[in-house]
């Protein structure tokens, strides 16, 4: 990122953006390997691309930096492949090398979308995919916009999908202290979500539109 500062943004994006990549290849034997490894090698895919993203999604290079950068990722849950930053802005996944193919298959069409909808969409927001390589081990990461406020608090959530065919919680993640509901567990609860007309012609909208 700061290296992307120092260059003004290209005007249009080429083909060629889609497929490129830079590298950092870091050796420092005055490391401690406890904190970090003396020898690594950082890669971050397609950097042009995911910068104009950023600013279609109206996220701040510097801001997306210190998120990042600050404190480490932290694990939620039992997903370990899924972090969070420490300002719980930012959503890190941890993909295989064939998720990275298809998000490279996909990114084209992917950025035309986001640049015809002006960054208004559901669908979910990718900031930044990279690689690190510590000794013979490889990781890949993709960088998102976490998707649940970052100030508020979570203390009920549903993973809600239109069904009522084998859609309850088990009582074993039932017992959990913050479980994943489903839809039967929905309508047991008898609750309902309040939305305003404006906001459901507008959350609409999107909807309709992301799925065409």
């Amino acid at each position: 990122i700061n290296e992307l500062s120092q260059v003004p943004p290209p005007v249009m994006l080429l083909p060629d953006d889609f497929k490129a990549s830079s590298k950092i290849k870091v050796n420092n034997h005055l490391f401690n390997r406890e904190n970090l490894p003396s020898h690594f090698k950082f890669k971050e895919y397609c950097p042009q691309v995911f910068r104009n993203l950023r600013e279609r999604f109206g996220i701040d290079d510097q801001d997306y930096q210190v998120s990042l950068t600050r404190s480490p990722p932290h694990a939620e849950g039992s997903d370990r492949r899924l972090l969070l930053s420490y300002d719980r802005t930012l959503v890190v996944k941890e993909l295989s090398s064939e998720d990275v193919a298809d998000v490279h298959g996909l990114l084209s069409h992917y950025h035309q979308y986001v640049v015809q909808c002006h960054g208004s969409t559901l669908l979910p927001q990718f900031l930044g995919m990279y690689r690190a390589s510590v000794e013979s081990e490889e990781s890949y990461l993709l960088a998102m916009r976490n998707t649940f406020s970052h100030r508020l608090p979570v203390h009920r959530k549903y993973d809600l999908k239109g069904s009522l065919v084998s859609r309850e919680a088990s009582d074993k993640e039932k017992g959990k202290e913050l479980p994943t509901l489903k839809d039967v567990d929905f309508l047991n609860k008898s609750e309902k979500i309040y939305v305003g007309e404006e906001d459901k012609r507008d959350f609409m909208e999107k909807l309709k539109r992301d799925v065409e």
